[in-house]
């Protein structure tokens, strides 16, 4: 993962083209980038963020954040009881409980990578 202004990309190498390939993931807009070493590559990204958010400002419109933090969610009403049971036994509120156990999972998926 690279990082810049708060957005995240996903790098994957081209053997063939011998040219590693960036996509900023978690917005719904595509920005897309390459470079043939890590430097070209770091300044292509943030080249490319830098361009899109100013193309945002000159269009005025919000650009795309790459979270909001906010998790629109539905589930089958039972999930929902258990969920909100287990919420509950543990002396929390379901908001709490559900980011707990998000972040476990995810903690749990990243230590695998």
């Amino acid at each position: 993962m690279m990082k810049y202004r708060g957005y995240q990309a996903r790098i994957t190498y081209d053997d063939e083209a011998s040219v590693f390939h960036g996509e900023v993931i978690g917005t719904r807009d595509v920005i897309f980038f390459e470079g043939t070493s890590i430097e070209s590559l770091r300044a292509e990204m943030q080249f490319s963020i830098d361009d899109y958010l100013a193309m945002c400002a000159e269009r005025g419109q919000e650009p795309d954040k790459p979270f909001s933090g906010r998790i629109p969610l539905r589930i089958p009403s039972d999930l929902h009881r258990d969920a909100a049971l287990a919420a509950e036994t543990e002396g929390k509120s379901l908001n709490a409980w559900i980011a707990e156990v998000i972040r476990q999972s995810a903690n749990a998926v990243r230590s695998d990578v």
